[in-house]
């Protein structure tokens, strides 16, 4: 099958469809990041990209925090308006019908109703051309506990998330494997039952 060849571009797919909070409790914003991942294990390393003339950019920059919030697929009206809304002209939180809560460590809120929040202490910030990354440290996480069983595992799969690919919102599907599934070994240990 040819391939065809284009310069290159922003074509990574699929990334979260991510609120980020800023700010505090009495004076926050919330805006869409589609530019996010993790960059490190230890210490846990995240980033955010955001443009200069973006509302939060300088709340961000400011503050030193925020958080990455988790979005579900029934959620995902309410971000796709907070990634095309300004917080200079409408507060995003009362306006989808967010509830703040106080994070843990950092200053900025988590939305409650978010099954997993990152709370996260920038860095460093590095300018790159249309966007500055604010690398930061995950400080923190809450998660919702519905989603965590009695073994006090997280069930991401149950939680809905949501993707952004290339201009379009997704909802995650069925789980496919676990880490490391194609390699590991049978267990030969297994005892089949046989009726006596």
């Amino acid at each position: 099958m040819a391939k065809i060849f284009w310069k290159g571009s922003a074509l990574l797919a699929p990334v979260p469809a991510a609120l980020v909070t800023c700010g505090n409790m009495e004076t926050n914003n919330v805006l869409t990041i589609g530019w996010t991942g993790i960059v490190c294990t230890r210490p846990p390393m995240t980033y955010i990209s955001v443009r200069p003339e973006r509302y939060s950019y300088d709340i961000i920059k400011n503050s030193g925090e925020f958080v990455i919030n988790l979005t579900t697929s029934a959620m995902c009206r309410e971000t796709d308006f907070c990634g095309v809304r300004s917080g200079r002209d409408i507060n995003k939180v009362e306006k989808c019908g967010f509830h703040l809560i106080n994070a843990n460590v950092v200053s900025a809120p988590v939305i409650e109703e978010c099954p997993a929040s990152l709370e996260c202490r920038v860095t460093e910030i590095k300018e790159l051309g249309s966007h500055s990354m604010f690398l930061a440290e995950i400080v923190g996480i809450d998660v919702d506990e519905q989603y965590v069983d009695s073994k006090g595992k997280l069930n991401l799969q149950q939680c809905g998330l949501s993707a952004y690919a290339h201009g379009e919102y997704f909802s995650l599907g069925r789980k496919l494997g676990d880490f490391g599934f194609s390699v590991r070994k049978k267990n030969k240990n297994v005892k089949k039952y046989s009726p006596r």
